[in-house]
């Protein structure tokens, strides 16, 4: 097979960078699936391993970067997998301590690989991504536990993120009461447009002292994690839900347990990197029906290999909203 162009990661004299390199699939970790990649996507993750601000996040050195991909299948030792097959691969150690997405070939273990549902393209799987997917995992969750549009007001936090924004897009099309809140005043048409009925300014924010504050959402998806998920919890209504599946505003929460004992209030943790793969393919298989956001096109900004650094820099100013896509082949 030919070489082929990667974003590869590299510790040089305890100095993380990344840049655009030549590999053969030898050069790749092992895996039973190889496949021609068409697309990724940046997160969040892949901003700070990419630049090792915030502490190491990959575990081996050098290292494709890249914690999402969709191609098409080259080969496969694995009965499961055939040439020609469409698939995804996201989360587990992918893109950390297993070369990632940003390559044009990716090989991978392949019980981490997903058949790209029906519905979906490669690339709008890679809007969506690990994002997406954490996303719809959240509103599965919250949904296994109660949630319902007639429950009422759904608050999403740090609104014009990746998660958020995708989060936004698909409770709106499921009929939900959305109110997005952002420190980012030049973005609100942007969230009306993909279903916020709300849009509030964070810098307007006022979230009291008292143990208990008036209650306000029927549920919450919190990205920022720090001192307003603590006001999150004081503001639920009665059986509340509270999905935390982020820390932009900090690893800390401050709050008391009058929320979880007067109120019924549940705080439910959205891990998407280890999910079992019979949950991960049916939240697929809802990304790809009647979780499907309306919006995709609008939330994405495609993007090359060689625009990696930039916009890594870019992710961790703030600077961003919607989704990168990246355009590998």
């Amino acid at each position: 097979m030919e070489r082929f162009k990667a974003y590869r990661i590299f510790n040089e004299n305890n100095k993380i960078e990344g840049r655009v390199t030549d590999l053969g699939v030898d050069d790749l970790m092992p895996g039973e699936v190889v496949f021609k990649n068409a697309y990724s996507s940046v997160n969040y993750k892949d901003a700070l391993a990419a630049t090792g601000v915030g502490g190491k996040v990959i575990r081996k050195y050098p290292l494709v970067g890249g914690i999402d991909a969709a191609g098409v299948v080259l080969s496969s030792s694995d009965a499961g997998f055939k040439p020609g097959d469409e698939v995804i691969c996201t989360s587990y150690d992918f893109g950390v301590a297993h070369d990632g997405g940003f390559a044009q070939v990716c090989r991978v273990p392949a019980d981490w690989v997903v058949p790209l549902p029906q519905g979906l393209s490669l690339f709008e799987a890679m809007v969506l991504g690990t994002a997406g997917y954490t996303a719809g995992l959240a509103v599965e969750l919250l949904e296994l536990n109660g949630l319902a549009p007639s429950n009422g007001k759904v608050l999403v936090n740090g609104a014009t993120g990746g998660v958020a924004s995708l989060a936004i897009d698909m409770l709106a099309g499921k009929g939900y009461n959305v109110t997005a809140l952002t420190g980012k005043d030049s973005e609100h048409a942007f969230l009306q447009k993909l279903g916020a009925q709300e849009v509030l300014a964070r810098g307007a924010l006022d979230m009291g002292t008292r143990p208990l504050e008036k209650p306000l959402w029927a549920a919450a998806f919190d990205s920022v994690g720090g001192e307003q998920l603590g006001w999150l919890t004081r503001t639920m209504n009665p059986h509340g839900l509270i999905a935390s599946f982020g820390n932009a505003g900090g690893i800390e929460l401050k709050t008391n347990v009058l929320p979880f004992i007067l109120r019924g209030v549940r705080l439910i943790g959205v891990d998407s990197a280890a999910t079992p793969m019979p949950l991960r393919r049916k939240v697929w298989q809802r990304l790809a029906t009647d979780l499907k956001p309306r919006h995709l096109a609008d939330i994405a900004n495609p993007i090359t290999l060689n625009d990696l650094g930039a916009y890594f820099d870019k992710m961790l100013k703030g600077a961003i909203r919607g989704r990168a896509v990246v355009r590998v082949s």
